[in-house]
Protein backbone atom coordinates (compact mmCIF):
# COMPACT_ATOMS: atom_id res chain seq x y z
CA UNK A 1 0.00 0.00 0.00
CA UNK A 2 1.30 3.33 -1.20
CA UNK A 3 2.19 5.89 2.28
CA UNK A 4 1.63 9.36 0.96
CA UNK A 5 1.47 13.08 2.97
CA UNK A 6 -2.30 12.77 1.92
CA UNK A 7 -4.60 10.07 0.62
CA UNK A 8 -6.13 12.55 -2.39
CA UNK A 9 -2.67 13.88 -3.17
CA UNK A 10 -0.02 12.69 -5.57
CA UNK A 11 2.91 11.50 -4.18
CA UNK A 12 5.82 14.23 -3.37
CA UNK A 13 9.93 13.38 -2.57
CA UNK A 14 9.08 12.63 1.02
CA UNK A 15 6.52 9.87 -0.12
CA UNK A 16 9.35 8.66 -1.61
CA UNK A 17 12.46 8.66 1.06
CA UNK A 18 9.39 7.19 3.49
CA UNK A 19 9.03 4.19 0.89
CA UNK A 20 12.44 3.43 0.23
CA UNK A 21 13.75 4.14 3.98
CA UNK A 22 16.46 6.82 3.49
CA UNK A 23 17.10 10.43 3.94
CA UNK A 24 15.59 13.31 1.96
CA UNK A 25 18.98 14.31 0.91
CA UNK A 26 19.80 10.76 -0.41
CA UNK A 27 16.40 11.12 -2.89
CA UNK A 28 18.33 14.27 -4.15
CA UNK A 29 21.32 12.85 -4.58
CA UNK A 30 19.39 10.26 -7.16
CA UNK A 31 16.97 12.37 -8.38
CA UNK A 32 19.91 14.85 -9.49
CA UNK A 33 22.15 12.22 -11.21
CA UNK A 34 24.53 12.71 -8.63
CA UNK A 35 27.72 9.76 -8.89
CA UNK A 36 28.10 9.42 -5.03
CA UNK A 37 25.37 7.30 -4.21
CA UNK A 38 25.43 3.96 -2.82
CA UNK A 39 24.19 1.44 -6.38
CA UNK A 40 21.74 0.07 -3.08
CA UNK A 41 20.23 3.36 -2.09
CA UNK A 42 19.71 4.27 -5.85
CA UNK A 43 18.32 1.01 -6.66
CA UNK A 44 15.65 1.65 -3.64
CA UNK A 45 14.97 4.94 -4.70
CA UNK A 46 14.39 4.47 -8.11
CA UNK A 47 12.17 1.54 -7.19
CA UNK A 48 10.15 3.53 -4.49
CA UNK A 49 9.71 6.49 -7.44
CA UNK A 50 8.18 3.33 -9.99
CA UNK A 51 6.37 2.04 -7.09
CA UNK A 52 4.75 5.52 -6.10
CA UNK A 53 4.17 6.65 -9.57
CA UNK A 54 6.42 9.46 -8.85
CA UNK A 55 6.84 12.58 -11.52
CA UNK A 56 9.19 15.45 -9.98
CA UNK A 57 7.21 18.57 -11.51
CA UNK A 58 8.52 21.94 -11.48
CA UNK A 59 8.04 22.12 -7.43
CA UNK A 60 9.49 18.38 -7.02
CA UNK A 61 12.25 19.54 -8.60
CA UNK A 62 12.69 22.62 -6.76
CA UNK A 63 12.69 20.83 -3.75
CA UNK A 64 14.97 17.74 -4.56
CA UNK A 65 17.22 20.56 -6.17
CA UNK A 66 17.09 22.48 -3.09
CA UNK A 67 19.97 20.57 -1.20
CA UNK A 68 23.30 22.46 -2.17
CA UNK A 69 24.62 19.10 -0.30
CA UNK A 70 27.47 21.84 1.10
CA UNK A 71 27.60 22.66 4.88
CA UNK A 72 29.31 25.18 6.73
CA UNK A 73 31.89 25.26 9.26
CA UNK A 74 32.90 28.35 11.14
CA UNK A 75 35.59 28.14 14.01
CA UNK A 76 37.77 30.98 15.25
CA UNK A 77 41.46 31.13 14.11
CA UNK A 78 44.30 32.12 16.90
CA UNK A 79 46.34 34.87 16.07
CA UNK A 80 49.53 34.75 14.31
CA UNK A 81 52.83 34.05 16.66
CA UNK A 82 55.71 32.63 17.31
CA UNK A 83 57.11 32.28 20.85
CA UNK A 84 58.76 29.15 22.35
CA UNK A 85 58.85 27.04 19.43
CA UNK A 86 55.46 27.70 18.68
CA UNK A 87 53.02 28.76 15.87
CA UNK A 88 49.61 29.41 14.50
CA UNK A 89 49.67 26.08 13.05
CA UNK A 90 50.04 24.48 16.08
CA UNK A 91 47.87 26.17 17.56
CA UNK A 92 45.03 24.89 15.48
CA UNK A 93 45.45 21.17 16.01
CA UNK A 94 42.41 21.15 18.03
CA UNK A 95 40.38 22.59 15.45
CA UNK A 96 41.56 20.69 12.96
CA UNK A 97 40.74 17.77 14.19
CA UNK A 98 37.41 18.59 14.86
CA UNK A 99 37.03 19.21 11.53
CA UNK A 100 38.40 16.43 10.35
CA UNK A 101 35.82 14.59 12.00
CA UNK A 102 32.94 16.82 10.37
CA UNK A 103 35.23 16.41 6.72
CA UNK A 104 34.86 12.47 7.42
CA UNK A 105 31.01 11.93 8.42
CA UNK A 106 30.44 14.87 5.32
CA UNK A 107 32.06 12.62 2.93
CA UNK A 108 30.04 9.45 3.61
CA UNK A 109 26.93 11.88 2.89
CA UNK A 110 28.28 12.67 -0.03
CA UNK A 111 29.03 16.71 1.54
CA UNK A 112 31.11 18.95 0.94
CA UNK A 113 32.71 21.34 3.34
CA UNK A 114 32.78 25.63 2.98
CA UNK A 115 35.35 26.23 5.96
CA UNK A 116 35.27 29.96 7.18
CA UNK A 117 37.50 31.17 9.63
CA UNK A 118 37.24 34.33 11.92
CA UNK A 119 40.14 35.71 14.47
CA UNK A 120 39.74 35.27 18.15
CA UNK A 121 38.93 38.85 18.85
CA UNK A 122 36.55 39.15 16.24
CA UNK A 123 32.92 40.00 17.10
CA UNK A 124 31.84 38.87 14.19
CA UNK A 125 28.13 40.35 13.24
CA UNK A 126 25.64 37.67 12.35
CA UNK A 127 25.03 39.09 8.55
CA UNK A 128 28.66 37.73 7.78
CA UNK A 129 27.82 34.39 8.82
CA UNK A 130 24.36 34.39 7.10
CA UNK A 131 26.18 35.25 4.21
CA UNK A 132 28.19 31.55 4.28
CA UNK A 133 24.68 30.30 4.99
CA UNK A 134 23.01 30.93 2.14
CA UNK A 135 25.78 29.22 0.19
CA UNK A 136 25.06 25.79 2.25
CA UNK A 137 22.25 23.54 3.75
CA UNK A 138 23.55 24.21 7.59
CA UNK A 139 25.96 25.49 9.79
CA UNK A 140 28.41 23.77 12.06
CA UNK A 141 29.58 26.94 14.51
CA UNK A 142 32.72 25.99 16.46
CA UNK A 143 32.75 27.47 19.89
CA UNK A 144 31.93 30.98 20.59
CA UNK A 145 32.07 32.22 16.63
CA UNK A 146 28.77 34.28 17.62
CA UNK A 147 26.81 35.20 20.37
CA UNK A 148 23.41 33.38 21.45
CA UNK A 149 20.98 35.73 19.69
CA UNK A 150 23.58 35.46 16.51
CA UNK A 151 23.15 32.37 16.27
CA UNK A 152 19.37 32.48 17.18
CA UNK A 153 18.68 34.70 14.30
CA UNK A 154 20.62 32.86 11.57
CA UNK A 155 18.89 29.42 13.23
CA UNK A 156 15.60 31.24 12.21
CA UNK A 157 16.36 30.29 8.40
CA UNK A 158 18.82 27.99 8.40
CA UNK A 159 19.47 24.71 10.67
CA UNK A 160 22.53 25.21 13.17
CA UNK A 161 25.00 22.92 15.14
CA UNK A 162 26.91 24.50 17.49
CA UNK A 163 29.88 22.95 19.23
CA UNK A 164 30.44 23.55 23.00
CA UNK A 165 27.96 26.43 22.91
CA UNK A 166 24.86 26.40 25.24
CA UNK A 167 21.59 24.70 23.13
CA UNK A 168 18.33 26.13 22.69
CA UNK A 169 15.21 25.54 21.24
CA UNK A 170 16.35 26.06 17.72
CA UNK A 171 19.77 25.21 18.22
CA UNK A 172 21.58 21.55 18.81
CA UNK A 173 24.93 21.66 20.54
CA UNK A 174 27.32 19.08 20.80
CA UNK A 175 30.42 18.73 23.57
CA UNK A 176 32.51 16.95 25.82
CA UNK A 177 31.87 16.27 29.19
CA UNK A 178 33.92 18.65 31.32
CA UNK A 179 33.30 19.29 34.58
CA UNK A 180 33.49 15.56 36.03
CA UNK A 181 37.09 14.70 35.41
CA UNK A 182 38.25 17.78 36.05
CA UNK A 183 36.68 17.29 40.07
CA UNK A 184 38.79 13.93 39.19
CA UNK A 185 41.98 15.67 38.27
CA UNK A 186 41.76 17.70 41.21
CA UNK A 187 41.51 14.93 43.80
CA UNK A 188 43.94 12.99 41.94
CA UNK A 189 46.54 15.78 42.32
CA UNK A 190 45.73 16.49 46.37
CA UNK A 191 45.11 13.25 47.11
CA UNK A 192 46.88 11.30 45.27
CA UNK A 193 50.14 13.48 45.47
CA UNK A 194 49.48 15.75 48.01
CA UNK A 195 49.77 18.83 46.31
CA UNK A 196 48.21 21.42 48.43
CA UNK A 197 49.22 25.06 46.07
CA UNK A 198 47.67 24.45 42.60
CA UNK A 199 46.98 27.11 39.67
CA UNK A 200 44.52 27.17 36.83
CA UNK A 201 45.62 28.77 33.55
CA UNK A 202 42.51 29.80 32.01
CA UNK A 203 41.49 29.66 28.20
CA UNK A 204 39.49 32.40 26.45
CA UNK A 205 37.31 33.90 29.28
CA UNK A 206 34.01 33.64 27.30
CA UNK A 207 34.38 30.02 26.70
CA UNK A 208 31.80 27.77 28.20
CA UNK A 209 34.00 25.07 28.13
CA UNK A 210 36.64 27.11 30.19
CA UNK A 211 34.36 28.34 32.42
CA UNK A 212 32.94 24.86 33.50
CA UNK A 213 36.66 23.48 33.75
CA UNK A 214 38.41 26.29 35.99
CA UNK A 215 34.69 25.71 38.17
CA UNK A 216 35.28 22.42 38.50
CA UNK A 217 39.26 22.01 39.38
CA UNK A 218 38.70 24.57 42.01
CA UNK A 219 35.58 23.89 43.78
CA UNK A 220 37.20 20.41 44.11
CA UNK A 221 40.25 21.46 45.01
CA UNK A 222 39.81 23.88 47.62
CA UNK A 223 36.72 21.28 49.21
CA UNK A 224 40.04 19.40 50.14
CA UNK A 225 41.60 21.57 51.59
CA UNK A 226 44.11 23.00 48.66
CA UNK A 227 45.03 26.67 47.78
CA UNK A 228 43.82 27.35 44.00
CA UNK A 229 46.06 30.46 42.17
CA UNK A 230 43.39 31.96 39.43
CA UNK A 231 42.76 35.08 38.13
CA UNK A 232 44.01 37.73 35.63
CA UNK A 233 47.61 36.57 36.08
CA UNK A 234 47.12 32.97 35.13
CA UNK A 235 44.86 34.08 32.17
CA UNK A 236 45.25 32.33 28.83
CA UNK A 237 44.20 31.97 25.79
CA UNK A 238 44.29 28.11 24.97
CA UNK A 239 47.36 28.91 22.72
CA UNK A 240 51.41 27.15 23.51
CA UNK A 241 52.64 30.87 23.75
CA UNK A 242 50.35 32.13 26.28
CA UNK A 243 51.34 28.98 28.50
CA UNK A 244 54.90 30.78 27.38
CA UNK A 245 54.01 34.14 28.55
CA UNK A 246 52.39 33.57 31.71
CA UNK A 247 54.94 31.70 33.23
CA UNK A 248 58.19 33.56 31.79
CA UNK A 249 55.66 36.66 33.63
CA UNK A 250 55.37 35.48 36.80
CA UNK A 251 59.37 34.37 37.00
CA UNK A 252 60.23 37.34 35.97
CA UNK A 253 58.32 39.06 39.05
CA UNK A 254 59.91 36.82 41.69
CA UNK A 255 56.39 35.02 42.49
CA UNK A 256 57.00 31.86 43.81
CA UNK A 257 55.12 29.06 41.58
CA UNK A 258 52.48 26.79 42.97
CA UNK A 259 53.41 23.14 43.48
CA UNK A 260 51.24 21.99 40.08
CA UNK A 261 49.19 23.55 37.35
CA UNK A 262 46.38 22.44 35.80
CA UNK A 263 46.05 24.25 31.92
CA UNK A 264 42.72 24.40 30.47
CA UNK A 265 44.12 22.70 27.36
CA UNK A 266 47.39 20.31 26.09
CA UNK A 267 48.58 23.63 23.99
CA UNK A 268 48.50 25.91 27.24
CA UNK A 269 50.54 23.14 28.87
CA UNK A 270 52.87 22.71 26.12
CA UNK A 271 53.83 26.28 26.44
CA UNK A 272 53.91 25.65 30.22
CA UNK A 273 56.53 23.20 30.13
CA UNK A 274 58.56 24.67 27.90
CA UNK A 275 59.03 27.54 29.78
CA UNK A 276 59.33 25.95 32.87
CA UNK A 277 62.32 24.01 31.06
CA UNK A 278 63.86 27.19 30.02
CA UNK A 279 64.32 27.97 33.51
CA UNK A 280 65.95 24.79 35.09
CA UNK A 281 62.72 23.69 36.55
CA UNK A 282 61.93 20.31 36.47
CA UNK A 283 58.18 18.93 35.65
CA UNK A 284 56.93 17.49 37.22
CA UNK A 285 60.22 17.66 40.03
CA UNK A 286 59.28 21.02 40.82
CA UNK A 287 56.07 21.53 39.12
CA UNK A 288 53.61 19.39 37.94
CA UNK A 289 51.78 19.99 34.96
CA UNK A 290 48.35 18.85 33.39
CA UNK A 291 46.72 19.87 30.18
CA UNK A 292 43.13 19.18 28.77
CA UNK A 293 42.61 17.25 25.56
CA UNK A 294 45.04 14.79 24.58
CA UNK A 295 45.91 15.86 21.51
CA UNK A 296 47.91 13.42 20.16
CA UNK A 297 51.87 14.84 21.17
CA UNK A 298 50.70 14.77 24.94
CA UNK A 299 51.76 11.17 25.00
CA UNK A 300 54.93 12.05 22.94
CA UNK A 301 56.20 14.91 25.07
CA UNK A 302 58.70 14.28 27.58
CA UNK A 303 57.87 13.97 30.13
CA UNK A 304 54.17 12.64 29.05
CA UNK A 305 51.57 15.01 29.77
CA UNK A 306 48.24 13.75 31.67
CA UNK A 307 45.57 14.81 30.48
CA UNK A 308 42.07 14.72 29.89
CA UNK A 309 41.06 12.79 26.54
CA UNK A 310 37.91 14.10 24.99
CA UNK A 311 36.94 12.37 21.78
CA UNK A 312 37.84 15.49 19.59
CA UNK A 313 37.47 13.81 15.82
CA UNK A 314 34.25 12.23 17.18
CA UNK A 315 32.77 15.63 18.58
CA UNK A 316 33.05 17.12 15.25
CA UNK A 317 31.34 13.50 13.38
CA UNK A 318 28.57 13.80 15.53
CA UNK A 319 28.14 17.67 15.01
CA UNK A 320 27.93 16.78 11.34
CA UNK A 321 24.85 14.08 11.81
CA UNK A 322 23.30 15.80 13.89
CA UNK A 323 23.00 18.43 11.35
CA UNK A 324 22.53 15.81 8.38
CA UNK A 325 19.31 14.87 10.29
CA UNK A 326 17.71 18.29 10.76
CA UNK A 327 18.56 19.17 6.93
CA UNK A 328 16.71 15.88 6.76
CA UNK A 329 14.39 15.62 8.25
CA UNK A 330 10.67 16.01 6.23
CA UNK A 331 9.11 19.37 7.33
CA UNK A 332 5.67 18.67 7.28
CA UNK A 333 6.32 16.11 10.48
CA UNK A 334 6.97 17.45 13.68
CA UNK A 335 10.23 18.56 14.50
CA UNK A 336 12.42 16.00 16.42
CA UNK A 337 14.04 18.15 19.37
CA UNK A 338 17.43 19.60 19.30
CA UNK A 339 19.26 19.52 22.58
CA UNK A 340 22.81 19.59 24.30
CA UNK A 341 24.78 16.28 22.88
CA UNK A 342 27.56 15.19 25.11
CA UNK A 343 30.46 12.99 24.57
CA UNK A 344 32.07 10.94 27.54
CA UNK A 345 35.93 11.97 28.36
CA UNK A 346 38.54 10.13 30.40
CA UNK A 347 41.65 11.48 32.78
CA UNK A 348 44.65 9.64 31.42
CA UNK A 349 47.31 9.83 33.86
CA UNK A 350 51.05 10.11 32.75
CA UNK A 351 53.97 11.49 34.07
CA UNK A 352 53.68 15.44 34.14
CA UNK A 353 51.62 14.80 36.74
CA UNK A 354 54.32 12.48 39.21
CA UNK A 355 52.75 9.04 38.00
CA UNK A 356 54.87 6.89 36.26
CA UNK A 357 55.31 7.08 32.36
CA UNK A 358 52.92 5.07 29.96
CA UNK A 359 55.29 1.78 29.12
CA UNK A 360 56.27 2.27 25.06
CA UNK A 361 57.64 -0.39 22.78
CA UNK A 362 60.98 -0.29 22.44
CA UNK A 363 62.66 -0.14 19.42
CA UNK A 364 65.95 -1.87 18.35
CA UNK A 365 69.15 0.55 17.00
CA UNK A 366 70.58 -0.78 13.82
CA UNK A 367 73.17 0.80 12.19
CA UNK A 368 72.75 2.19 8.86
CA UNK A 369 74.87 0.33 5.67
Amino acid sequence: MNVRSKPDSPPTIYDVARRAGVSISSVSRVLNGRDNTRPATRERVMKAVAELGFVPDGAARALSSRLKHVVGVVFRRPCNTDDGGTDESENLLFGDQINRGIEIAAQRRGFDLLVRSVTIDERTPPDRIMTIAGKCDGLILHDQVLTRSGISAIARTTPVVSLAGRPGTDVANVRSECAANMRELARHLVEDHGYRRLAYIAGHADSPDNIVRSRSFTEQAQALGAEVLTGPAWQGDYSAAGGVEIIRGLISLGATLPRAIACANDQTALGVIYALTEYGLDVPGDVAVTGFDDLPFARHLRPQLTTVRQPIQEIGARAFEVLHAMISADPSSPAEPVGDIVLPTELVRRESCGCPAEPLTPRLWRPIG
